[in-house]
């Protein structure tokens, strides 16, 4: 359903302006404004926190405004819509659990999904997503990728990617938009299908390059001097006299342990061994919960008590 745009006018010294072509653009007056707001609140995923929507269409004979409010609550999402025409005023509140949400893209997660389309430069095939057709029920809605094409704007031709949602309502008639986005995302034109008029920004904006990602910053390690350091020369000596009074109150609580050091100073001045080390490992050995049970005092001259003990050097 792609557009193209072909133009027929004469060269500039052959055509003659006329008394049509010379009058004003038309300008809409006051008393007919369309406006439309959205402020949305979206999780990484796109899904709505809180949504709020507000459109006035202001005639003499008969205003119109709409207001929609999405809140998330728990498990459900609860819908507030409101119209007034005139002076009468409509309010509707409708409850839709959070089962029924899965995929659900809101006005404002729309422009969002449709910048990571513009920068993708593709579109999701045969996806379906859920949206909100103009009586506020869910249905269905479709994206698809209309190729890119050359519009003018702010008298700069510009290329863009267009992309068309439509929203296929349960009782109504499909109602279908075809955006025109700009390389980094900015939407440049929006037309609806079927409608007259047409949205088209009137200033070309500073496009957006794509991210570069830098390396990330080197700090060289520096030399800690503590020692030097009142601060941590500070903490270092109450931490040293916190572990004393701990372990002095250890060894009060359990006397065993005074007589197990006992034994084992008893032990290490009748053998006196030359690794010192290894001899205290081979007899607290016994004692360790994830080591099997091995006999004590193997040997007393192992240079490493973190290696395995031959059993032919037992009796050397």
């Amino acid at each position: 359903m792609s557009s193209k745009l072909q133009s027929t006018v004469p060269k500039a010294k052959d055509h003659q302006p006329s008394a049509e072509e010379s009058l004003p653009a038309p300008k809409a007056n006051a008393e007919a404004i369309h406006f439309l707001s959205t402020l949305g609140y979206l999780s990484w995923k796109l899904h709505v926190m809180e949504h709020h929507s507000q459109e006035f269409i202001k005639f003499r004979v008969l205003p119109m405004e709409r207001k929609m409010t999405l809140v998330k609550q728990d498990d459900q999402l609860t819908m507030t819509r409101s119209v007034k025409e005139g002076e009468e005023v409509k309010t509707e509140v409708t409850f839709i659990p959070g089962s029924s949400t899965m995929g659900f893209i809101s006005e404002a997660a729309n422009l969002v999904l449709l910048r990571v389309m513009a920068w993708r430069q593709t579109v999701p095939s045969n996806a379906r997503f859920l949206a909100l057709d103009t009586e506020g029920k869910l249905c269905y809605s479709t994206y698809q990728g209309l190729g890119f094409q050359k519009i003018q704007v702010d008298r700069q031709q510009v290329e863009v990617f267009i992309v068309e949602q439509t929203v296929h309502s349960v009782k109504g008639i499909p109602n279908s938009c075809q955006f025109y986005l700009l390389s980094d995302g900015h939407l440049a034109k929006r037309i609806q299908v079927g409608s007259p008029g047409y949205c088209l920004v009137t200033q070309m904006p500073i496009l957006k390059e794509k991210d570069e990602m830098e390396p990330r910053p080197v700090f060289e390690k520096k030399p800690l001097v503590w020692v030097e350091d009142m601060e941590l020369y500070s903490r270092f000596v109450d931490r040293k006299e916190e572990l004393r009074l701990s372990h002095s109150s250890y060894l009060r609580q359990h006397p065993e342990a005074q007589a197990l050091i006992s034994d084992f100073l008893l032990f290490l001045l009748l053998r006196q061994p030359e690794d010192v080390v290894t001899f205290a490992a081979e007899y607290f050995g016994p004692f360790a919960k994830r080591h099997p049970p091995t006999p004590a005092l193997r040997s007393s001259h192992r240079p490493s008590p973190f290696r395995s003990l031959d059993p032919r050097d037992l009796f050397h």
